[in-house]
């Protein structure tokens, strides 16, 4: 039987011919290209130097500022600063604030069909519609693979999504992510890797595939992928990055551990409600919703299409005097290009607000909606509270739908507005990179990494105590996402590079005196339902926590990054093995688990005791690579205990790296130019 794509790139990267790769088995692959984001990139970069690792030792590594771009203190800024000398110093690509979001920009100047990605940001996978496979991480995850070390992840199933017909007028990409969604929910794609193929996939330019990737991680998946073919041929060459590509697709028989099937002319225009994006339905059905603000951005859906499309609707008429409207380019060469084209004239000239190419409202970062709210977005997602507002309501959908309810004032499914005239790719994008994307250094030893005061030393714990005993904490319910864990924002964000000051606001959209409990009571023990750490890829979730001495988080399920960010940050990940005894245990129960170490070694089943006298089964199912970096009491320490101790645990990582016929050193990477190698898939 033939493979799928996801099957050959994965098989060329695995660090040992002999892992199995039999679904929910651990498999370690070694990774191409990293990329950081300002939120998370300090820390990252923190936790690399830690290593003692000088310079990189990926093929490319790109450090972004895109997230923490409102100035209102120093602390932004000067994680800017750092970031910039930090990379010139260690081999980094730096993407200047400005620039544009990373996975806009990523996918525009550095996606190379066939290689591997990993990215601490949740939605790296929208390179995958240029048939990367791209996987979002934990900073932590990010700075070991830039040292030179191996990816480790569960097997995931391959899921096989074949799009069959093509879409009516004004039917979008993001309408075929929402059917997903819509279908599967939040939860449906844990352990799965989603593989595009079909005649349908013709109906979808490069931008398009990668909106359906993108918000694949709100399907919980590890990542979604399109093959590489003459339509990924013809962005790369758009783009003057012709010589980057290759074809690469599955065998004509290729099998799938499950097959998902979508005829593409069934498909109407979608929303996702309140405040989950897997609430989806039919934009006709809620049609006349009263709006207050509608927002066209985010890293899903601020391509030049998704621009040209809403420019298209504009022209020439006025956002209704009810809407406040605002409008985010996804790159520097995107907001050029509309600019170009004349299309930015025609939106601005419909009174649309014009923000700068970065994450914005999409984080709470900004353009908050009044009190109530009612706000239209082309992002990715509408957890409560994220935008900035409490009690705002925010709907998801796409920039067609998004631009015809901004000139109506209430939402309106865009087949009622009239003609569709189908946006194309222009034939070359503005491509100018000078100045905004700055390459390593060619004399590091010269550079000093500029440090302000906001950014803290790196906290760590020790090894994995003998016996953990505390009090339960705090008992959540289902789909806790890590904005509850810990927000976003434009005051919080600032925060990222200080730990002790940051963690004053973990859990504090839930119970703002959880940060006081955990320090009076030296830390304990969080009880949780299904789903637990849904969302964002932010390690800080795992992190603060630890700082406050969280020891073990009890759920019925766990999102797949959170749980690998809680085993780095040596948090033990407990699942019950009844799940009835989640009802039975309440805050400020005390809980008692003994030979820790030994229970570990033994297996995976786990016994607690409460002081009340009850016993509970619970899991940890962890491979043996995870076990060990628990008992060292995170990845970091399991890192530096082995290059310490002789047994390499980078150095022999590394050694694979320079030795892959994936991977050769002759030539000098540069955005739109791949190095001179052989490679293939």
């Amino acid at each position: 039987m033939g493979e799928s794509l996801t099957m050959k790139i994965l098989r060329e990267h695995l660090m040992s011919a002999t892992e199995t790769m039999k679904p929910g088995e651990e498999i370690l692959v070694k990774i191409d290209h990293t990329l950081t984001q300002d939120a998370t990139g300090t820390m990252a970069y923190l936790q690399f130097e830690a290593m003692g690792i000088g310079q990189v030792k990926t093929r490319v590594s790109v450090s972004y500022v895109d997230h923490n771009t409102l100035q209102t203190g120093y602390e932004n800024m000067d994680d800017h600063v750092f970031l910039q000398t930090f990379a010139q110093k260690h081999g980094v690509y730096f993407s200047r604030p400005g620039n544009g979001i990373c996975h806009q920009v990523h996918l525009e100047r550095f996606s190379e069909p066939g290689y591997i990605l990993l990215g601490s940001d949740s939605h790296t996978p929208t390179s995958g519609g240029a048939g990367m496979l791209a996987i979002g991480a934990g900073g932590l995850d990010v700075a070991v693979a830039m040292a030179g070390g191996p990816f480790g992840m569960p097997m995931p199933k391959i899921v096989g999504v074949k799009l069959t017909g093509k879409r009516q007028p004004w039917v979008a990409a993001k309408d075929v992510i929402l059917e997903m969604l819509r279908r599967l929910s939040v939860k449906g794609g844990v352990g799965n890797i989603f593989e595009y193929h079909g005649d349908g996939i013709n109906d979808l330019t490069v931008p398009e595939r990668a909106t359906i990737c993108n918000m694949g991680a709100e399907l919980g998946a590890t990542t979604s992928v399109f093959p590489s073919d003459g339509i990924t041929q013809a962005f790369l060459k758009k783009q003057g990055r012709e010589n980057a590509w290759r074809e690469l697709l599955p065998d004509a028989d290729a099998t799938y551990d499950e097959l998902i099937e979508i005829d593409l002319s069934t498909l109407e225009p979608m929303i996702a409600q309140p405040h989950m994006p897997d609430n989806v339905t039919t934009v006709r059905s809620l049609a006349g919703l009263k709006l207050d603000q509608v927002c066209i951005g985010s890293c899903t859906n601020s391509s030049f299409h998704d621009l040209a499309i809403a420019g298209h609707v504009l022209k020439g008429k006025r956002v209704a005097p009810n809407v406040s409207m605002t409008l985010t380019p996804g790159s520097r060469q995107v907001f050029a290009t509309i600019a170009r084209d004349g299309i930015l004239a025609d939106i601005i000239s419909a009174g649309a607000r014009i923000l700068e190419a970065a994450c914005g409202p999409c984080i709470g970062m900004g353009q908050a909606p009044r009190s109530g709210g009612i706000s239209l977005r082309s992002f990715n997602r509408n957890f409560e509270g994220r935008s900035g507002t409490p009690d705002a309501k925010v709907y998801l959908c796409s920039p067609e739908t998004a631009a015809v309810s901004a000139l109506t004032g209430v939402l309106t499914d865009p087949r009622d507005f009239g003609e569709y005239v189908a946006q194309k790719e222009p034939e070359r994008y503005n491509v100018d990179d000078e100045g905004m994307i700055l390459p390593p250094a060619e004399n590091p030893e010269s550079i000093e990494v500029v440090r302000g005061p906001n950014i803290k030393p790196l906290p760590q714990r020790g090894p994995l105590e003998e016996e953990i005993a505390g009090k339960v904490l705090l008992k959540v319910g289902d789909n806790i996402t890590t904005d509850h864990i810990m927000p976003a924002g434009s005051k919080i964000l600032p925060l990222r590079s200080n730990i002790p000051a940051i963690s004053e606001f973990v859990f504090v959209r839930i119970d703002p005196q959880f940060p006081a409990r955990a320090k009076a009571n030296g830390g304990g023990i969080i009880i949780a339902g299904s789903n637990y750490g849904q969302g964002s890829s932010r390690e800080h979730a795992a992190l603060a926590p630890m700082y406050l001495g969280v020891k073990a988080i009890i759920a019925k399920s766990f999102a797949r990054i959170h749980r690998a960010n809680l085993i780095n940050f040596g948090i033990l990940p407990l699942i019950f093995s009844n799940e009835g005894d989640y009802d039975s245990l309440n805050p400020d129960d005390e809980l008692i688990i003994k030979d820790v170490r030994t229970q570990l070694e033994k297996g995976s089943t786990i016994q607690i005791e409460t002081k009340a006298g009850k016993a509970l089964t619970v899991s940890c199912e962890v491979s043996p690579r995870q076990r060990d970096i628990i008992f060292s009491g995170g990845l970091l320490n399991h890192v530096k205990n082995g290059v310490s101790n002789g047994s390499q645990s980078i150095e022999d990582a590394a050694l694979h790296l320079a030795t892959s016929t994936m991977v050769s050193s002759n030539g000098q990477f540069r955005p739109g130019r791949p190095k001179k190698e052989e490679v293939s898939v």
